[in-house]
C-alpha cells in the first residue's frame, strides 16, 4: 500500500548532525503515525506521498529549520541565589559549564515555574552570575532528516484524538551530549566518581549474578551496534565483561577475552575464549601487550568506572592501530555502584560524558554516538506492560590513530 493522507504507518526516524568533536546518529522507532494529523516536515510529507514500505524519504535542515534558531534573547545572565541548589530532593546541585539542568530550579526568572523540567544549559559562571541558555541544543546545527517507512495502512475513521509532533520527539534530547562551542564540559568537579557503596567492588560482586541488564530488545540493538563494526577473525577485549557479552551469534572472531569481576559469572560465558579476574577500579592497568586487540568493547556498565581516562587510556594502549571501542549502555544500572554523576545526568548528557572520556584519556579518532528509542518492549519481558517501550540504547565509539 501506497503512502497517502488517510494513511497510518510505522516509520524509523533518522536524525544526523555533526559536533566539533563527533558526528551523531539519532533513531525513534515511530508506532501509528497519522499523516493527515500528526506535526510533520511539509517537506518530508511531501516526500511521503505514493511511497510504500521499504522506502526512505531524507530532508535536510539549515540552522533554524527544524528546530528554532537560537536567539539572544533566550540568553539570560541570572543571580547565583536564583539557582535552587536543593531543587531534587535526593541531592544538591551545581551549576557548571556546559551542564544541563531544569528550569523548574531557577528562581525568579518571568514565565519559569518550579513544575518546569525541560532543560536549559548553563553556559558560563563568573562573578556570583550564571549565564543560562534557553535555546535547543540543536538550534544552531545542520540537520540531516531521513524516515523510513515500514507497515502502512489506510484509516478506517478520523474520529479526532491528539497528534504527535514527531519531528519534536526525535529532537528531545539530542544535542545534549555535545561541549558547547568547543569548551569542555565541566562534569568533573563536586566528586562525581563518588559511588553509594564504597567497598571494593570485588567484594561487591563476589556473589554472581545472573541476571539480564537489558531487554531482549536492546539485546538485539546492541548486537546490531557491535556486528556493524566487528568483523570475522578479529581479536576483541570484552570489557568488564559477565555472563553475556552480546556478540553477533554468527560473527566468529578469533579471540574474545574478557575482563571481569566475578569468575563464575566469566566461565559461564560461552563466547569468551580467555578471561582475567580484574577490578579496574582498584588497578586499572590492563594484563596485556601493546596493540594486542582489533576492538575492544563495554557493556552497560562504563557507568562502574571510578577512573575511566586511566582505564580509556589503557583501551588505547592495547588497541592496534585503526582499532575501535565501542561503549554501550542504557538506563539500567546498580545504583549503589554507579558513579554520583551518572545519576545526575540527563540521559544524552551520559553520551557526552562518556564522550569526554575519549576526548580526555587518548587521541582517539573518528567519534561518533548514536541513540535508539522507541521500540516495543518484548511481550515476554517481566516489565511489561508496565513499560511499552524498550530500554534504550546509547552507545560512544572512537578508533585509535
Amino acid at each position: 500500500m501506497r503512502v497517502d493522507t488517510d494513511s497510518k504507518l510505522d516509520a524509523v526516524f533518522q536524525l544526523q548532525w555533526q559536533s566539533e568533536a563527533a558526528a551523531h546518529t539519532e533513531m525513534l522507532h515511530a508506532e501509528r503515525v497519522n499523516v493527515w494529523r500528526d506535526l510533520l516536515p511539509e517537506a518530508l510529507v511531501d516526500g511521503m506521498m505514493g511511497a510504500q514500505q521499504g522506502d526512505s524519504v531524507h530532508v535536510t535542515f539549515a540552522p533554524g529549520g527544524a528546530v528554532e534558531r537560537a536567539k539572544p534573547s533566550r540568553l539570560l545572565r541570572v543571580k547565583s541565589g536564583q539557582f535552587d541548589r536543593s531543587f531534587l530532593s535526593d541531592r544538591e546541585m551545581s551549576p557548571r559549564v556546559g551542564r544541563f539542568y531544569p528550569r523548574g530550579l531557577l528562581q525568579g526568572v518571568p514565565g519559569i515555574y518550579r513544575v518546569n523540567m525541560e532543560p536549559f544549559r548553563c553556559r558560563a559562571v563568573n562573578n556570583g552570575h550564571i549565564d543560562v541558555d534557553f535555546n535547543h541544543p540543536l538550534s544552531d546545527r545542520d540537520l540531516s532528516l531521513t524516515m523510513m517507512i515500514g507497515n502502512v495502512e489506510r484509516k478506517k475513521t478520523e474520529r479526532g484524538g491528539t497528534s504527535t509532533d514527531w519531528l519534536e520527539s526525535v529532537a528531545a534530547g539530542p544535542g545534549m551530549q555535545a561541549r558547547i562551542s568547543g569548551t569542555p564540559t565541566d562534569y568533573f568537579s563536586d566528586n562525581p566518581f563518588r559511588r553509594e557503596d564504597e567497598r571494593p567492588d570485588s567484594e561487591f560482586y563476589a556473589r554472581p549474578r545472573m541476571v539480564q541488564h537489558i531487554d531482549d530488545t536492546a539485546i538485539e540493538m546492541v548486537q546490531t551496534i557491535y556486528g556493524r563494526h566487528l568483523k570475522e577473525g578479529m581479536r576483541v577485549l570484552d570489557l568488564m565483561s559477565s555472563w553475556q557479552s552480546h556478540i553477533p551469534q554468527n560473527l566468529h572472531l578469533d579471540a574474545l577475552v574478557g575482563v571481569g569481576l566475578n569468575e563464575v559469572e566469566l566461565k559461564r560465558n560461552p563466547r569468551l575464549t580467555g578471561y582475567e579476574v580484574k577490578d579496574l577500579n582498584a588497578e586499572p592497568r590492563l594484563p596485556f601487550s601493546d596493540g594486542g586487540f582489533d576492538a575492544a568493547v563495554c557493556t552497560v556498565s562504563v557507568e562502574y568506572l571510578n577512573n575511566p581516562m586511566e582505564v580509556f587510556r589503557e583501551i588505547y594502549r592495547v588497541l592496534s592501530p585503526g582499532g575501535v571501542f565501542l561503549v554501550t549502555f542504557s538506563n539500567r544500572w546498580f545504583p549503589p555502584k554507579a558513579i554520583r554523576l551518572w545519576r545526575e545526568l540527563h540521559e544524552f548528557e551520559r553520551m557526552g560524558l562518556v564522550l569526554e572520556y575519549f576526548l580526555r584519556s587518548a587521541p582517539y579518532r573518528d567519534l561518533r554516538t548514536y541513540s535508539v528509542r522507541g521500540l516495543p518492549r518484548p511481550r515476554n519481558d517481566r516489565h511489561y506492560p508496565a513499560q511499552l517501550r524498550s530500554d534504550p540504547v546509547y552507545a560512544v565509539w572512537g578508533r585509535k590513530g
